[in-house]
């Protein structure tokens, strides 16, 4: 099976410019394709993961990736999908984002003797000559299908700023730079990049005469088309520091139901003939899957050793709620303490289990709270010193969220 149909059969891909072309690019021959990322955080996150689950599947079919970071185009920040403006950034963070994402990818992706490659669009965007760009790229856009693209529609609304719209101007000239710097000669992206995707490709083929190709693949959403990757805390990162692995193993551990096989599909390498054993388990049987999902993708992202202890911690949790080894965990200090006592509501907090104490008393009211399994139906109930006799306190929040507190 070509590699064209492994994506087709995962349900990685949504459209295409070309769809007979690109499958015979992609089973019959070896060719250089890219992947934008915007540098918005000093990590990946996991609506990135399965764009790079996406070039894994391709490099291991022989074709080379190109990662490329967007140095330049940061500088401006994609409208797609946004109501407002994105923040400016320095380009010291931008620099600090893109060596932090470099080097999470290379865990992900093999970048040794030219088997991928990274590029900045800095590169080329930061030193450009405003006019002669206008006559050399700015002269193949209309500006009124760029207003009718769905990446500007929403911007529309509530003003887009000419700022903002140089993105589009900018990702099409990255095409055309890297197919004339690396014979690139296809772009990959969310299916949110299919506007963006396309100005490039009309890019090259006006001001070279060649024909390249775009294909966009589908967004990680749950069955109900809400975004995936986003917690109470904030979004799903790859980074430890900002979301343990066994955090992260939790997460997939706790998809619903009807999430899980299209995960497996998406985010995993488990061959389809086991995803296909696994649809077929229904009720709790689908708790199997959800482990397999949980341990597969924090194999991939962390490594096989962290998976095995967020694994076996998770479990040890749920069949004796006593193994605390592998439980994310705050330290707290005597300082933390007033006159003696510390409120429920505030330990809540600086375990980043709740965002405030309005929330806090909701969960609580609920019954969603638990110490060292001990209900907490009291808003105003709080632990002392005393209470943390054996170093550490366990708070329960819901079924599935366990946290450690340990006092220093």
């Amino acid at each position: 099976m070509g590699v064209f149909e492994v994506l087709k059969e995962r349900g990685l891909i949504a459209q295409m410019t070309n769809e007979e072309k690109i499958r015979d690019l992609l089973n019959n021959h070896k060719i250089r394709f890219y992947i934008g990322f915007d540098p918005t955080a000093d990590s990946l996150h996991v609506g990135h993961f399965l764009q790079v689950m996406v070039m894994a599947h391709m490099q291991r079919a022989g074709h080379t990736p190109i990662a490329l970071f967007g140095g330049g185009t940061g500088m401006i920040g994609d409208p797609s999908g946004k109501t407002e403006m994105r923040r400016m950034m320095t380009r010291e963070e931008i620099d600090h984002n893109i060596s932090c994402f470099q080097k999470q990818m290379s865990r992900l992706i093999d970048f040794s003797d030219g088997k991928a490659i990274m590029a900045n669009n800095a590169d080329w965007l930061l030193n450009l000559n405003y006019i002669q760009f206008l006559r050399e790229v700015g002269v193949h856009f209309s500006v009124n299908r760029m207003l009718a693209a769905e990446c500007y529609k929403q911007r529309l609304e509530r003003g887009l700023s000419f700022f903002e719209m140089n993105y589009m101007i900018m990702q099409s000239y990255d095409f055309l730079e890297l197919n004339r710097r690396y014979d690139c000669v296809m772009e990959l992206g969310g299916d949110d990049q299919w506007s963006n995707i396309i100005g490039g490709v009309e890019l090259v083929r006006r001001s070279e005469g060649k024909e390249v190709y775009g294909m966009t693949f589908t967004l990680l959403t749950t069955s109900e088309g809400k975004k995936m990757g986003k917690t109470e805390k904030g979004a799903v990162w790859l980074d430890p520091e900002k979301m343990s692995p066994f955090d992260f193993y939790q997460y997939w551990r706790n998809v619903a139901d009807a999430d899980v096989i299209r995960c497996l599909k998406l985010l995993t390498f488990l061959p389809m003939s086991e995803i296909h054993e696994l649809e077929k388990l229904t009720g709790s049987e689908l708790n199997k899957a959800k482990e397999i999902l949980a341990f597969e993708v924090t194999k991939l992202v962390h490594g096989e050793e962290e998976a095995i202890k967020a694994q076996e911690g998770a479990r040890a949790l749920f069949s004796t709620g006593t193994n605390t080894d592998n439980m994310p965990t705050t330290e707290i200090s005597a300082d933390d303490f007033t006159d003696g006592k510390l409120l429920v509501l505030d330990l809540l907090m600086k375990a980043g289990l709740t965002p405030s104490k309005g929330e806090g008393r909701r969960l609580v009211t609920q019954g969603g709270v638990s110490i060292d399994d001990q209900k907490v139906t009291d808003i105003a109930a709080a632990v002392t010193a005393s209470d943390f006799e054996k170093g550490y306190l366990v708070i329960k929040k819901g079924k599935k969220v366990h946290h450690k507190v340990v006092l220093k």
